[in-house]
């Protein structure tokens, strides 16, 4: 009889093996094979509910909230209470979702209903930080960027409880917004999609969103290489990172290139797109990839007009490529990269097969 990873699994989520005995046990398992033959393909791990049932908790979930806005006259944007009754009433819902979540995450393990309870904490975060901001009568940016960065922070200690890999991701953004609006607070202009995405553009917003990526790319990386088996939830959450990171990477360098309409540019857009790919492949993340792919996707529809649908087609060929022969490719990739640091904490590249 022989175990797999779904059964290591099984046995983390029925407390018959912690996650640090379970990342010991897979990483043990992997080096006396020498190989990722037997890994499933499933070394992405990706999840968003196990059964129609905790899709039904879920629904029982939004209604139990929408029915909690509408009885007390909150609503994300404050409704019709204000000051006291929203920092009341806010924090009601952090402590009854904090009690709800002890059940389903940490009783129950349920996928769904824990990423439902993340952003019902986020949401009774920004109520809480609306009350607190219009009991101190501040206003515009300040109001956003404090009230933003209160349920920034209340999901931050949610994910250090409770360790939720979407909380993450949540996080991230709340950090976005919070500086750009203390940006606005400090003189900036409010900006416009635009400035979000060109550095050629005024201002500091697109800076700002190249930088944070880059921040958000370097904590997922740290995540992945702490464990490179992806056999515990650090995996998933390196997993929503990259899915925040590769869009503020990739549309701003990719918008900002696109904005000059040269050859050159476009030459050089493909040239990063490639240099993308391998650092996809390199760390194992598909999840990067996607993300940055849909988004140039998305800016070659509105950009390049009647061109783009044989951009489209050569990234879908790509990516079709890049799906049929992941493991080959990186594993060609990998023997033939000289060694580097980092490089035996990234996830086992071995096969017993590695001819295209």
């Amino acid at each position: 009889m022989s175990l797999d990873k779904d059964d290591i699994r099984a046995a983390v989520a029925g407390n018959i093996l912690t996650e640090p005995q379970a990342a010991s046990l897979m990483a043990l398992a992997d080096q006396r094979r020498g190989t990722r033959e037997n890994m499933d393909g499933l070394d992405e791990p990706f999840e968003l509910f196990r059964g129609f049932n905790e899709v039904f908790i879920v629904i029982g979930l939004i209604i139990l909230y929408s029915g909690w806005m509408g009885f007390t006259g909150i609503n994300l944007f404050g409704g019709n209470a204000v000051g006291v009754s929203l920092v009341m009433y806010g924090t009601i819902s952090i402590i009854v979702t904090y009690y709800l979540t002890r059940y389903f995450t940490l009783k129950r393990r349920m996928v769904a209903p824990s990423i439902m309870l993340v952003i019902m904490m986020g949401l009774s975060g920004l109520q809480v930080g609306a009350g607190l901001t219009d009991w101190y009568d501040f206003e515009n940016a300040l109001f956003v960027a404090i009230t933003t960065g209160f349920a920034t922070a209340v999901l931050a200690a949610f994910y250090v409880v409770f360790r939720i890999p979407i909380t993450v991701f949540f996080i991230a953004l709340g950090v976005f917004v919070s500086v750009g609006a203390m940006l606005v607070q400090s003189g900036a202009e409010t900006p416009s999609i635009d400035d979000i995405f060109k550095l050629t553009n005024e201002g500091p917003f697109a800076i700002i969103t190249i930088v944070l990526g880059l921040i958000c790319l370097a904590i997922a990386l740290r995540f992945d290489t702490s464990d490179p088996h992806r056999v515990t939830r650090r995996a998933s959450a390196g997993f929503w990172l990259h899915v925040i990171a590769a869009p503020a990477i990739v549309n701003t360098i990719g918008v900002t290139l696109l904005e000059t309409g040269s050859t050159g540019s476009q030459i050089v857009l493909l040239a990063f797109l490639a240099l993308m790919a391998i650092f996809a492949i390199i760390i194992d993340r598909r999840s990067f990839l996607v993300a940055g792919i849909g988004y140039i996707v998305a800016i070659a529809i509105t950009v390049l007009s009647g061109n783009a649908a044989i951009v489209i087609l050569i990234l879908g060929i790509g990516l079709v490529f890049l799906g049929a022969q992941w493991e080959k490719l990186r594993a060609l990739i990998m023997s033939s990269l000289p060694s580097f640091p980092g490089k035996d904490k990234l996830p086992p590249w071995g096969l017993t097969e590695t001819s295209l």
